[in-house]
């Protein structure tokens, strides 16, 4: 094994990141942006794979990925649920330690934040956490990519959660504490984020009921659907409790007379958010949701030795 083999560096939470390294990382997205518009070719990852494991399916996750790959250079390995089953017809640990041998670097989308954890812990290589039930850290990198381009420095501002405590909710709680920011979350009682989280944001974040109070004065509104992926059958429940916390223009004209919309999509219209502030000028779904190529091209390019 070589060196960098043996201190390979992984992405499976913002925890993962230093606030130069995720700076750096967003500064870099912006330029590799900068580049594929303007048709310069940039492939520093030639001869590098990338594994794509998926055991829950996704649209940008999965394009974003292959195409940032094959931008660089490299080759992206498209395994879905039926291709391998982690944990359950081979070891977590023994699927890591063989996967890691063939490929320079593997993504995996799954639903326990454990499952990453647990293979990163026997990889030879850089693992990035795709998604998980826990944490989104490539979209929120994303997202902050996104508000940088459009309002600069987020340090100091404040954001509005509304809606479900969920992974994309508690990895703005990592990013808050990262890039001190505020957050406030606006959840139905029930639906809050982790306990322990909540308590390691200190000030950083307050967990509200209101969520015309959450956006006052707010600089970044950003909501996700009320039933995510595995959450169907309790939709009729989740309906009811989420009905006061749709983002519609009343709320929105609550905030900062300079705020932007963000959704990390799929969207559910006239769910979560209303067709005027997803398709209105607030709203940088669409830009969010290209950047998740440039910044993930970024973090390709940091984490596989090249």
């Amino acid at each position: 094994m070589t060196s960098h083999q043996t201190a390979c560096r992984h992405l499976l939470s913002l925890r993962d990141l230093t606030l130069d390294e995720a700076r750096a990382l967003i500064a870099r997205a912006i330029e590799l942006k900068r580049m594929q518009t303007a048709g310069q070719a940039f492939r520093p990852l030639v001869g590098k794979t990338l594994a794509m494991i998926f055991e829950k399916s996704s649209t940008r996750t999965r394009v974003s990925f292959e195409v940032g790959m094959a931008q660089l250079g490299g080759h992206a390995l498209f395994l879905s649920p039926r291709d391998t089953q982690l944990g359950r017809g081979e070891p977590i640990e023994d699927s890591a330690r063989v996967i890691s041998r063939m490929v320079d670097a593997v993504m995996i989308r799954t639903f326990e934040q454990q499952t990453v954890e647990r293979f990163a812990a026997h990889s030879r290589v850089p693992v990035i956490n795709g998604l998980t039930d826990r944490y989104h850290p490539c979209q929120v990198l994303a997202d902050l990519q996104t508000f940088y381009e459009h309002r600069g420095e987020i340090q100091g501002k404040r954001v509005a959660w509304v809606g479900d405590g969920n992974n994309m909710c508690q990895t703005f709680m990592e990013a808050a504490l990262l890039f001190e920011f505020e957050l406030c979350v606006a959840c139905p009682e029930g639906f809050e984020p982790d306990a322990e989280l909540i308590a390691a944001c200190g000030d950083r974040c307050r967990i509200l009921r209101d969520p015309r109070e959450a956006v006052q004065g707010a600089h970044l509104i950003a909501t996700d659907v009320w039933a995510s992926m595995g959450q169907e059958e309790d939709l009729d429940r989740r309906r009811a409790a989420f009905a006061p916390y749709q983002v519609t223009d009343a709320l929105m004209d609550l905030a900062d007379p300079s705020a932007i919309f963000m959704h990390c999509l799929p969207a559910h219209r006239g769910e979560e958010v209303t067709d005027s502030i997803i398709d209105g000028p607030r709203s940088v779904v669409w830009d969010e949701a290209e950047n998740r190529l440039h910044l993930q091209k970024a973090l390709l390019e940091f984490l596989i030795p090249h």
